[in-house]
């Protein structure tokens, strides 16, 4: 596996932020966490669907708002520790030139973290949910760099409508569509592991934060990072980040108990 990622002291890793102007507590709780991985942690990775929606890295010339706190709070962050963004498929137009913005490092779509707690395999998820064969063919298309590039050709404001347009016809067809289908494939997650020969995996992208084990690859688990949410939803807020910490890893969601396990090669 040519992506290696070496990485010492304590990690924090996040995804499915979901940050955009129509949530603004959940952009303050990122903002109190970026606070408090300054202090806490030595390298933070931020796995895909950070924004809402992403509809191109000219957008930092005049950004809102809301985007030039977050910029600001990742720069000063990045002032002081190692900070990685990874895309998603609510980002995956997220560009080096923002990524040079805020100071950090911009990740391929699937990395092999090399820590104290052995290799894990990174990523935000979404190329393993193979059953939904409508979200793939999108995925496929909107990568081609000649589609990007006559999107990122459109003014902004058509390129939001078109963003806006997207993901409301995504959320209408996630309604007829089973929680199996939307989820990982056993199969693809098995190969994976098998791939990068890695002690556990990560990602984001399902909204189902747990710790799963890969039946027929024990010990390896898979660690779901949970999605965050303070604004619309009538539950308590959501949200959480996996760390790692020599050789434990934790899964932390707001309201709830860690879920933590002790790893390391010679467990493989």
């Amino acid at each position: 596996m040519s992506n290696k990622l070496t990485l010492a002291g304590t990690i924090w890793i996040a995804a499915d932020l979901h940050l955009g102007p129509d949530n603004p507590d959940t952009v303050q709780d990122f903002l109190q966490f970026l606070h408090s991985a300054q202090h806490q942690a030595h390298v933070l990775i931020l796995g895909g669907d950070i924004f809402n929606a992403w509809i191109g890295d000219d957008q930092i010339a005049h950004p809102a708002p809301w985007l030039a706190q977050v910029s600001e709070a990742l720069r000063s962050f990045a002032q002081q520790h190692p900070l990685y963004l990874m895309r998603g498929n609510r980002d995956f137009l997220l560009g080096k030139a923002y990524a040079q913005h805020v100071h950090a490092t911009l990740l391929p779509d699937q990395v092999v973290l090399d820590t104290s707690a052995g290799l894990i395999l990174m990523s935000h998820g979404d190329e393993y949910c193979l059953d939904d064969l409508a979200y793939q063919r999108f995925r496929y298309w909107v990568r081609k760099p000649w589609l990007q590039k006559l999107y990122l050709a459109c003014p902004l404001s058509l390129r939001q409508r078109i963003a806006d347009s997207a993901r409301a016809g995504s959320q209408r067809g996630k309604q007829y569509k089973s929680k199996e289908i939307m989820d990982v494939q056993p199969a693809a997650i098995v190969a994976a592991c098998e791939a990068h020969s890695v002690h556990a995996m990560v990602h984001g992208h399902t909204h189902r934060p747990a710790v799963h084990d890969i039946p027929g690859f024990e010990p390896v688990r898979r660690w779901v990072l949970p999605d965050w949410e303070s604004d619309f939803s009538k539950e308590e807020r959501r949200g959480g980040y996996i760390s790692i910490e020599g050789t434990q890893l934790c899964l932390h969601q707001w309201g709830k108990k860690d879920q933590c396990q002790t790893l390391g090669p010679q467990q493989v």
